[in-house]
């Protein structure tokens, strides 16, 4: 049914990227839809293994002979994770992102729960279901959508305070998301819903 690049992780790199793409943080986000890079792995696929939601931050083109090396000098060469060899603009600038972030996450409601999308009749339009969330400053939900082709959100339809939502898209055509909305308008990163009859 799809839905491979719309885990709770892959959610959560289109939120970071929706709140930390900003002018306080001086960084453009790219979302990279793959585990990690070839031949080396990142801490954040120990949190991947336990269920936890994850993403990783790395620099576009990382100098070899600085990472994944014991210090040492060969032919001349400084190899080895040395501090004469960290970009710190670049790493405030990553630490912002995160700041970001994580503060974004702490304002906004939960992700919402039992995201469901009902699929026992043929229709052409799309019927989801939800639990509410226990916040008191719950405002209400969004459902998300884009095309197939599209990797990150590309409609917003505002729903308000309810936990079901009738939309006149077919989901043969397009992927779904739903996400809270709290009163000073902070967003929860969205839930992608699983069929359900």
């Amino acid at each position: 049914m799809g839905g491979e690049n719309d885990s709770p992780s892959r959610q959560l790199a289109r939120f970071v990227g929706n709140v930390a793409e900003n002018r306080f943080t001086g960084m453009q986000v790219w979302q990279i839809f793959r585990r990690d890079r070839y031949l080396r792995g990142g801490d954040h696929i120990s949190f991947l293994q336990q269920g936890y939601p994850a993403a990783r931050f790395t620099e576009p083109r990382e100098n070899f002979a600085h990472q994944h090396q014991d210090v040492r000098v060969e032919n001349g060469v400084q190899y080895g994770d040395l501090p004469q060899f960290c970009d710190f603009p670049y790493i405030a600038r990553v630490a912002r992102v995160n700041g970001a972030a994580l503060w974004s996450l702490a304002q906004a409601p939960g992700t919402p729960k039992g995201v469901k999308i009902l699929t026992s009749q043929l229709t052409n339009d799309t019927d989801l279901v939800w639990d509410r969330g226990p916040e008191p400053d719950l405002a209400g939900y969004e459902v998300l959508w884009r095309h197939t082709t599209e990797p990150d959100w590309t409609h917003v339809i505002p729903v308000g305070n309810v936990t079901a939502a009738h939309i006149q898209i077919s989901k043969d055509n397009v992927f779904f998301g739903v996400r809270a909305v709290g009163r000073d308008g902070h967003r929860s990163p969205a839930a992608f819903p699983v069929p359900s009859s």
